[in-house]
């Protein structure tokens, strides 16, 4: 009894403080309440929107607040306020505060859905988004590019907030710096996860944009700083600094296919970041470098796998007398301190030269400026299996400086050396799962180079200034990292952790019980055939992730209109069809996505299966993606059409999968389109389309191609064709491969079906 008193005294004490202060709080539940909440507020103010889902919210917050009583917006109960359908945030005004937000369900109306200012004078300063998530909040196609988070003004914040899952074009995150009241912003972010943002396919996907080229040589000063980076794959770039003085610090970027880069704009410190690999994925990237006087410096590389624009370290070659849209040299620029693990080539130099192909691009495109003034100093490699190249010069590196860097190779001989000295190192566990040299080297001088005493603390914080050495961590005992704790990050009452579930198995043994069991089923469940015809006349919607299976090769008919496929694959749809025959009236389709309002992406993988007798066996539309499109072991056959991935002509440099592969199957009178998979427009920052078609059999397809080519791969980065068959196709080239890229063949055999040809150097249409 004395304690529920004693909480009373409390709440009423602090009751009368509020009032005798002039603060109020006030609770809303309604657009009109809201605004007149707003319309009202005074410095100190609370506007709490009641617990609830709240749809087509179009918020406008506007006020004045002070440093000691900003007005706040905020969740009754953080994570159970709901902003969904077409609904948007705009704030302006001075020290406002936003607090446990859920955007959901839906997509912003504007080019924004948070935006730190409400028209282009009306802006927000000392402002801040907090403990907010946005998930999934994507525009209904994937060429309606839009921002999720849009910095104007000065000295705002985003922090502590979950944002994951954007699909559609746009970088999630961006600092604008157009108008004077928004140069010097000194912006942070801080103290955020950035969750899973999916492979886009194309350019426009960067997590982090800070400016754009056109104010490129204007300062920032904007820090990103403790954030947890997971998954972050959206293109090439997950942070492009592009304006000037930004910090980039005690960052975590987990498994993210993809860089840190610098890409126009000087003077930016990258410093004290952990890139964390699997050792396997060549997709994972580190530290890409354009332009001038950079420090990258105690930066921890773990089992980066990532080569040439996602190498550990890339510094490219640069245009000269580069426009503010493309590549300036590499000039005055760090590199120290850092400590690589099991990272494949750390140094990369002249990286993206192009002076091959300087036959097909313009005089403007050719990136022929190697980096000068750069020092490469103070950093330790280890190698549990040794790396011949740790160094690899696309280009010349004679404008580099290299001094007081070590590696353990594990007795492998070194190409380029670059004065590299060899050392027998041992691994301290820091947590995490990581495991680094800290010792081992103290003999060796560090290098002492203009304003090196500022680098006064290592990976870890401790102090420089008694026992400097070499490499991104100081010799030390008992380090216990946990970096992927994740409730270290983001929002307090918002977790990605799912636990994994047993799938449930439905058995089917007619059209009704499939329809019906489809619509039932949860995501990532089995659905079971027995044996026998399955008459299907309406599509089946794949809207989750679903496997179609059965143990007999039961025979899905599929009798629908034309035009229509057998299977609807719809956004979140992942289907895995194994071990059916499906077959068609020659004028429907076996798979296609949808032709609008693909918000989301779609998966399809394809094993043991016969598709037969379909006007096309797969047909994708534009703005439709798939990460990842696999047939194996599969037979196509009598079809208009094959694989056709080839509607996004907007050379923008986006494609419809991020990778294709063709496993040991057999393709019989496809008649065009066999396979069809085109990305246009060159633009060196977009590095995919993946095309695998290896152990397969071709014959008599292609006779109604136009182009009289087999396989149809233009654009496409990375194509592997091997130790496949090709037999009586009407075709003139089984394939034109791009030599520039990494197109290749091997241990085809070729029989009445014309030629694989390589084209060093293929025109592409600039983007720009």
């Amino acid at each position: 009894m004395k304690s529920n008193f004693l909480i009373l005294l409390l709440v009423f004490t602090s009751f009368l403080q509020s009032c005798k202060e002039g603060v109020s709080s006030v609770l809303v539940s309604n657009i009109n309440e809201l605004n007149d909440a707003i319309k009202n507020s005074e410095p100190g103010d609370n506007i709490v929107l009641a617990n609830g889902t709240y749809k087509d919210l179009e918020i406008k917050f506007v006020g004045d607040g002070t440093e000691d009583k900003p007005i706040t917006l905020s969740a009754e109960t953080a994570g159970e306020v709901f902003i969904e359908g077409t609904s948007s945030l705009e704030i302006s005004g001075n020290y406002l505060e936003v607090d446990g937000l859920f955007f959901r369900n839906g997509h912003s109306p504007k080019t924004n859905v948070i935006a730190f200012r409400t028209s282009k004078k009306d802006v927000a300063n000392y402002s801040k988004v907090t403990n907010c998530v946005i998930l999934d909040y994507n525009n209904l196609e994937r060429d309606q590019d839009n921002l999720w988070v849009q910095f104007y003004g000065k000295h705002n914040e985003l922090s502590n907030s979950y944002i994951a899952g954007k699909t559609n074009g746009g970088p999630t995150v961006r600092v604008d710096l157009k108008g004077n009241q928004s140069i010097r912003n000194y912006h942070k972010i801080v103290n955020n996860h950035f969750g899973p943002r999916p492979r886009k396919g194309g350019a426009r996907g960067e997590t982090i944009q800070l400016g754009s080229s056109f104010t490129s040589m204007s300062p920032s000063n904007t820090l990103i700083a403790n954030n947890l980076f997971e998954e972050c794959n959206g293109e090439v770039e997950i942070i492009s600094s592009k304006t000037n003085f930004n910090i980039i610090k005690n960052n975590v970027f987990y498994k993210s296919e993809g860089s840190v880069v610098t890409r126009h704009g000087n003077y930016v410190t990258v410093d004290g970041n952990y890139f964390i690999g699997d050792g396997v994925n060549d997709q994972y990237g580190g530290i890409r470098i354009i332009n001038t006087g950079h420090w990258v410096i105690n930066n921890l590389f773990y089992k980066i796998k990532g080569k040439n624009f996602r190498s550990p370290i890339a510094i490219m070659n640069g245009i000269p007398k580069s426009p503010l849209n493309r590549y300036n040299q590499v000039t005055d620029v760090v590199v120290a301190y850092n400590t690589f693990v099991d990272s494949d080539s750390p140094f990369q130099f002249g990286v993206g030269t192009n002076i091959a192909q300087a036959d097909v691009l313009p005089k403007s495109e050719i990136r022929s400026a190697r980096p000068l003034r750069t020092e490469v100093v103070n950093n330790v490699v280890y190698n549990s299996v040794g790396d011949a190249n740790p160094i690899i010069e696309h280009d010349k590196a004679d404008g580099v400086t290299f001094a007081g860097n070590i590696i353990d190779n594990n007795g492998v001989a070194i190409a380029n050396s670059h004065g590299l000295i060899s050392k027998e190192l041992t691994l301290t566990d820091i947590g995490t799962g990581i495991s680094v040299p800290t010792a081992g080297f103290g003999d060796v001088e560090t290098y002492s180079g203009f304003d090196f005493e500022t680098i006064n603390k290592d990976l870890l914080g401790k102090s420089r200034d008694d026992s400097n050495q070499i490499g991104a961590i100081l010799n030390s005992g008992n380090i216990n990292l946990d970096l992927l704790d994740k409730s270290k990050y983001g929002a307090t009452w918002y977790s990605n952790v799912v636990e994994a579930k047993e799938p449930n198995t439905h058995t089917v043994s007619n059209a009704t019980e499939l329809v019906a069991k489809l619509k039932e089923a949860a995501s990532g469940d089995v659905i079971d055939l027995n044996p026998g015809i399955y008459q299907i006349s309406n599509s089946l919607v794949i809207n989750k992730s679903i496997t179609v299976q059965s143990k007999g090769k039961s025979e899905i008919a599929y009798n629908g209109a034309a035009n229509t496929p057998a299977f609807s694959l719809q956004p979140y749809g992942k289907l895995t069809l194994k071990n059916i025959k499906l077959k068609g009236n020659s004028t429907n389709y076996a798979f296609a996505s949808l032709k609008e309002n693909m918000f989301n992406h779609f998966g399809l993988e394809v094993v043991d299966s016969e598709i037969s007798n379909f006007n096309y066996a797969l047909k994708v539309y534009k703005q439709s993606f798939s990460e990842e499109i696999t047939f194996k072991n599969t037979s196509i056959s009598n079809c208009e059409n094959g694989i056709e991935l080839s509607e996004e002509t907007n050379d923008r440099g986006d494609y419809n999968t991020e990778y294709l592969t063709i496993d040991n199957c057999q393709f019989t009178n496809v008649k065009q389109n066999v396979v069809d998979y085109y990305r246009g427009g060159y633009d060196e920052s977009t590095i995919g389309g993946n095309l695998l078609i290896k152990n397969s059999i071709f014959t008599n397809c292609a006779s109604k191609e136009k182009n009289r080519r087999l396989l149809n791969h233009n654009g496409i980065h990375n194509v592997n064709i091997t130790k496949n068959i090709f037999k009586n196709n009407k075709v003139q080239f089984v394939s034109i491969l791009w030599g520039a890229k990494n197109n290749v063949e091997s241990e085809n055999n070729i029989v009445n079906s014309g030629q694989i040809k390589t084209e060093e150097n293929l025109v592409q249409k600039l983007m720009y």
